[in-house]
């Protein structure tokens, strides 16, 4: 059976939400439509501030968690942006699903999984028949089970060895899926 839903996982810091976006850029060289979100740490003066939230088709942008964000969830220092988590990823997912050849999400991880309308998306992309790239937080369990365990799944763990070649083998085997 081909692979359809390519799985990330690693430590913390190894790369994997690089190896994500090289492989979408990949997959946009050759021509393919690809969507969804990433989330990028934000940083003052060397410190982590928070987390960023990017549409990978819009380009629109959204916070995901902030030190100085006062509502929402707490996760470590940070309070997590269910608003924007709502407005920015969940919806760049499902519109992903409705609009793009290829469905990107990071990350499927503590933060994310406190906003119902991310389960949702999220949901919606793994049982849909296109090609979903996601890298999945290593200590999230809810929904991490479901994807992990789809016959059409492939876990890839990112590590300082691979993370070069990867973004490419990711690439090519999401293009095949395709075919």
């Amino acid at each position: 059976m081909r692979k359809r839903v390519l799985l990330l996982t690693g430590n913390p810091g190894v790369g994997k939400t690089t190896v994500l976006a090289k492989a979408v850029n990949a997959l946009k060289e050759k021509g393919y439509s690809v969507g969804g979100m990433i989330s990028r740490e934000v940083r003052e003066g060397g410190t982590r501030v928070g987390f960023e939230i990017l549409d990978l088709n819009s380009g629109k942008r959204g916070w995901l968690a902030h030190v100085n964000q006062q509502a929402g969830p707490q996760v470590g220092k940070y309070h997590v942006n269910i608003e924007d988590l709502n407005a920015v990823g969940a919806k760049a997912i499902v519109d992903a699903v409705e609009k793009c050849d290829i469905i990107a999400i990071d990350e499927i991880g503590p933060m994310e999984l406190f906003s119902e309308k991310f389960k949702e998306a999220t949901r919606k992309a793994l049982n849909s028949r296109k090609p979903v790239l996601a890298v999945i937080h290593w200590k999230a369990r809810e929904l991490i089970s479901e994807a992990k365990n789809r016959e059409d799944s492939e876990m890839f763990t990112v590590t300082h060895e691979n993370r070069d070649e990867l973004p490419e083998t990711i690439a090519e085997k999401t293009a095949e899926s395709l075919k």
